[in-house]
């Protein structure tokens, strides 16, 4: 689609068969990619979706463990079986498995709680982070090079993502650090529907999440040969935020080692609230 965020609105929006076993049946589109595979962050985030429509609307995910086992083809639609593996006074879990071909392409598992009170605390948003409107645009950034993959990133994700201190698309500037963060918004309003909402969060979390592995080693995207691939994704949602406007995702690599890279992230909003906590390791091979 010519506009990226109807795209990503189309692809949650997914389709009940009205197909039952002892499971519910999904079924979902893709985004087109540059690379022809299926964007993890999507059928992360359809796969919540998923589970999310077994359940009441106000009963919300908390925690999401997610591991990918395929690469997803994106002509081809994609099934979502939802197992209610448990329903409590307050807590609901469920696993869902998204296949193509008959084959899994990835396995999720997911937590689900009412509205409560408790405890209340967080680690604060880093303070020295310059402010999203005073960075470039990727599409900025990206403007003098004609390939798919740098219009792709430019021009065609639903998010506007703006880094700090500067992208890894080309090269690595400054000192090779484990960290990074990235400023990140939908390019346009979203539906008020907080579910929605945290599913396009969920989605926008596997954007960037491996560049602090591969940043630590000077290594930019476009560097000949690297490969890197999502292993598992682990996703905490703390508080409700909404993603049409700015919010900070810090991140950083503890560890890589034996060909695997491991990155955590903190999503804060604008105001310092802490929104989730991510934790991803990949595959990166380097010749």
């Amino acid at each position: 689609m010519s506009d990226p965020l109807a795209g990503l609105l189309s692809a949650l929006d997914l389709t009940d068969t009205g197909a039952r076993t002892s499971e519910d049946i999904f079924t979902g589109g893709s985004q087109w990619q540059p690379h022809g595979r299926v964007f993890g962050g999507q059928v992360l985030a359809q796969s919540l979706i998923a589970a999310q429509r077994t359940l009441p609307d106000e009963r919300a995910a908390h925690s999401m463990h997610g591991y990918f086992l395929r690469p997803g083809s994106l002509d081809r639609p994609i099934t979502f079986s939802v197992d209610r593996i448990h329903d409590g006074r307050s807590f609901s879990t469920r696993r869902t498995q998204a296949y193509q071909d008959g084959k899994p392409i990835l396995s999720m598992i997911a937590s689900f709680q009412d509205p409560d009170v408790g405890l209340d605390h967080q680690v604060d948003m880093p303070d020295d982070i310059p402010d999203p409107d005073s960075l470039p645009t990727a599409a900025h950034v990206l403007k003098d090079i004609d390939h798919p993959a740098a219009r792709a990133w430019g021009s065609d994700r639903p998010f506007d993502i703006r880094h700090v201190p500067a992208p890894i698309y080309l090269t690595v500037e400054g000192h090779h650090v484990a960290h990074q963060a990235v400023w990140l918004k939908t390019v346009s309003p979203m539906p008020d529907d907080e579910n929605l909402h945290r599913a396009a969060l969920v989605y926008a979390s596997d954007y960037t999440i491996q560049e602090s592995v591969i940043r630590r080693h000077g290594l930019p995207w476009v560097t000949p040969g690297l490969k890197v691939a999502s292993l598992d994704h682990a996703m905490w949602l703390h508080r409700f935020g909404r993603v049409d406007e700015w919010n900070l995702y810090v991140q950083e690599s503890p560890n890589a080692v034996g060909g695997r890279g491991l990155s955590q992230g903190r999503i804060y909003n604008r105001a310092g609230v802490l929104l989730a906590s991510v934790a991803q390791e990949i595959m990166v091979r380097v010749p």
